[in-house]
């Protein structure tokens, strides 16, 4: 796969991938990412359905707006752009956005899929991402390192040059306040998730020591028509490292959401 910059298009204040047509499903990046991380999805999906794979606000060709954004506006920044249904995906940070969207805009979300969400971290969990996010000033880009490791291990590979990149080159303030967004939530309710209607995913992989198979499955305990997927010997970036595995999940939950 090659992780090339694909053109953008105008989403609402955000920009966006579009390619292909039919029913819609948008994607939403993690914390210092950005619309490309998709792009081995956007492959498969395009052409079965019109693909919306949106810049998070302070991301990729988005701009960020207000510095002192909660999980609530990053969702409504999406929201903005279209006007429903659709199927939404998430990764990362950007499940609880997708999670937030189907709990709140209920009539915008056909089917939500959560890849390697996070739900009811520990205390320790919680510390340490309060901290990485404390350690941000949003005026000099986060040295990766740490991040890489924790995502890819040792591993040596093009998905993780291309995040390297892509977190080398995050702007700080966004990244700042995407990562203090993302610190600060614990995942979505229980008496939220118990409200969600529509059809809802819920993958992480085995190897996933954040995100872990254990909240997922305790996400789609919750959720009235969820239901979890674990992706063998995968961690945090499943989507890019273990594409082939996440992509027949996500087409099969695409078909059965829009037939």
């Amino acid at each position: 796969m090659t992780w090339t910059t694909r053109p953008r298009s105008e989403f609402g204040a955000l920009r966006a991938i579009t390619a292909g047509q039919g029913p819609v499903v948008v994607l939403i990046h993690g914390v210092g990412l950005q619309a490309d991380a998709w792009n081995a999805q956007i492959d498969a999906l395009s052409d079965r359905f019109r693909i919306i794979a949106v810049d998070m606000p302070g991301h990729g060709q988005s701009p960020l707006g207000a510095d002192d954004m909660v999980l609530q506006d990053f969702t409504d920044c999406v929201v903005a752009g279209f006007d429903g249904p659709a199927l939404v995906i998430g990764h990362s940070m950007g499940a609880m956005i997708a999670l937030d969207m189907a709990i709140r805009h209920p009539d915008m979300v056909r089917g939500v899929a959560a890849l390697n969400a996070i739900f009811e971290r520990d205390g320790a969990a919680a510390l340490a991402v309060k901290a990485r996010a404390n350690s941000l000033d949003g005026a000099k880009v986060a040295d990766p390192t740490d991040t890489l490791e924790r995502w890819f291990g040792d591993t040596a590979s093009a998905e993780r040059n291309a995040c390297d990149h892509w977190l080398r080159h995050a702007d700080p303030k966004g990244y700042r306040s995407a990562y203090t967004v993302f610190a600060q939530e614990n995942g979505p309710a229980a008496d939220d998730l118990a409200t969600v209607s529509c059809p809802a995913l819920f993958m992480t992989g085995q190897e996933e020591p954040n995100s872990t198979p254990e909240m997922s499955e305790k996400m789609a305990a919750l959720a009235p028509k969820g239901r979890a997927r674990i992706i063998e010997a995968a961690a945090h970036m499943m989507p890019m490292t273990h594409a082939a595995q996440v992509n027949t999940a996500l087409e099969e939950f695409a078909q059965e959401v829009w037939s």
